[in-house]
């Protein structure tokens, strides 16, 4: 999506991006690993490395679930990847043939070729090794030169390809829960954002605060006027502060502080929520009282958590 639309916005926000010296799209350039090697041209060093693939090399995996992809969705995909690059690459791994069959990532992967891309970039794992893997992960997470999209890949990886939960996680990596779960979220901002918090135009503590805006379109406004406007984390969160109480949040959506649950929490958020996509979200009060909401997307997600239930394997 481009920071132009303002479909939404109050006022206030509007005329301070539109007042804002700085051009933030000059500043902004594609995330297209340019400077990684090309599959042939070395052997990868480990799986936790990202070469660049010829489209023609790669082919997708017959054994994907998903047979159908909205079109809509991928043009739009296909659009932000011709802005910002592939942020997130997609994973393969080599045939006899010599060709690389997709693990996951084969809408990011369509996307691409819609965009007219000739590389694309990719993790290149050995399926048969699952110790090797996760070994090779969790000694990447610790390079200290990673960007939080890269540490929140690397968790994610090893969510979904190493079958470990986020507490499991937690332990591998030596972090706290709610700092795991936390990097695991930054996955859900928009790609402009995500673009701009891996380049280092924005910060961890900022995303942070935009994280808990439910709006994506005015995520990505509020970006661009943090970087226009220099905005530290506490006057981000000022500037949400009085956007609630003037009521310059569309939809009247308005922006929740973030807090550190329990553990007990994460665990309940990660068990229920792996039968709804993680569509799910937690709110608690100091208290202790609060509120669950879970958006699913099908009678089938539903069916799938009764069965679950009834099984008790929950």
């Amino acid at each position: 999506m481009s920071s132009k639309n303002t479909r939404g916005l109050g006022k206030g926000l509007g005329a301070l991006l539109q007042d804002a010296a700085v051009d933030v799209e000059a500043l902004r350039t594609p995330v297209g690993y340019v400077n990684k090697q090309v599959v042939g041209s070395v052997e990868p060093q480990d799986t936790s490395d990202v070469l660049r693939i010829p489209v023609d090399m790669i082919e997708p995996n017959p054994f994907q679930p998903r047979m159908s992809f909205d079109q809509d969705a991928l043009a739009e995909l296909s659009e932000s990847i011709k802005t910002f690059g592939l942020i997130q690459p997609i994973t393969v791994r080599k045939k006899a043939s010599g060709k690389y069959q997709i693990i996951s990532g084969e809408r990011r992967f369509r996307a691409c070729r819609m965009a007219g891309m000739d590389m694309i970039p990719a993790y290149i794992r050995d399926a048969n090794d699952q110790g090797m893997l996760e070994m090779a992960i969790v000694e990447n997470i610790q390079r200290e030169n990673l960007d939080p999209i890269e540490v929140s890949m690397s968790y994610q990886r090893l969510i979904e390809e190493c079958k470990l939960t986020q507490e499991q996680l937690a332990d591998r990596v030596g972090k706290k829960r709610a700092s795991v779960a936390n990097y695991l979220r930054l996955l859900k901002l928009p790609a402009k954002v995500q673009h701009d918090l891996k380049v280092g135009l924005l910060s961890v503590g900022h995303a942070k605060v935009l994280l808990g805006i439910d709006d994506p379109m005015v995520q990505e406004q509020l970006c661009d006027l943090v970087i226009k406007s220099d905005m530290s984390v506490r006057q981000l969160e000022e500037k949400l502060r009085k956007m609630e109480q003037d009521d310059d949040i569309p939809s009247k959506k308005k922006a929740r502080s973030q807090q550190d649950l329990p553990d007990e929490y994460y665990k309940v958020l990660e068990h229920i929520g792996k039968y709804f996509s993680n569509n799910i979200s937690l709110r608690r009060g100091e208290n202790g009282k609060g509120t669950m909401t879970i958006r699913f997307d099908s009678d089938q997600e539903m069916a799938d958590f009764l069965k679950a239930l009834e099984e008790k394997n929950f």
